[in-house]
């Protein structure tokens, strides 16, 4: 069974580890046909989008980037240089094709913004990590407790619209994606855990916390 929670110290000493596979950017209408030809040949795939940071309340700015990656192979549509394709959107509709990622649902909410569409067969990984012990939620320790790895999370607050992306940003980009599909191909292969097993996991996971408060109280009592 999985560790059910990690800390930030006990990833930070994990190795490093990234997408090494090939990359493609999509950033002209030209290539959008290719690459949907290529990534229908496989039956599951891990997606994720990135958006240009707001740093100003109530600014936001639309999807930038949308990751879509096979074990071996990730695309990056650049949605900031070219309209966002209706090839893509079928393509993230197709009841055929298993889409995986992270908070996807908030992903999708911002890529609809854009070209109405209907998401289809795709699974957010937060939803079914607590089948198999798992009560963590964020991609980095989620994957640092499957894997025993870490992936970086440096570039996240890059300008996804700069005129070029940068080698790190590709990386990252893809990495994201590519880590999802890791995820679900790894979980898979598990036995999940019963609802007895889960409820006992959430009952233990709430005692600890609960205890937890209380020595922060105490301390913070004592020091006054």
């Amino acid at each position: 069974m999985y560790k059910p929670k990690i800390t930030k110290e006990e990833v930070n000493q994990m190795p490093v580890v990234a997408f090494d596979g090939k990359i493609t950017l999509v950033d002209d209408v030209s290539k959008v046909q290719a690459a949907i030809e290529e990534l229908r040949r496989s039956e599951v795939v891990g997606v994720d989008t990135e958006t240009k940071p707001s740093f100003t309340r109530g600014m936001h700015h639309k999807v930038s980037l949308v990751q879509i990656s096979t074990t071996e192979h990730c695309f990056l549509f650049r949605l900031n240089k070219i309209p966002f394709p209706q090839e893509l959107a079928d393509y993230l509709a197709d009841e055929n094709i298993k889409k995986i990622g992270l908070a996807l649902r908030d992903d999708f909410n911002g890529l609809i913004r854009q070209r109405h569409f209907k998401p289809a067969n795709f699974v957010d990984l937060q939803s079914i990590v607590r089948n198999y012990g798992i009560l963590e939620l964020g991609l980095q320790k989620v994957f640092a407790v499957v894997f025993g790895r870490k992936i970086s999370k440096a570039q996240r607050l890059t300008n996804w619209e700069n005129a070029e992306l940068t080698e790190q940003q590709q990386i990252y980009a893809a990495t994201d994606a590519w880590a999802s599909l890791l995820i679900y191909l790894q979980l898979i292969k598990e036995k999940k855990l019963t609802k007895k097993q889960i409820d006992k996991l959430l009952a233990d996971a709430a005692a600890e916390q609960a205890a937890l408060l209380e020595m922060r109280n105490a301390a913070s009592a004592s020091a006054e």
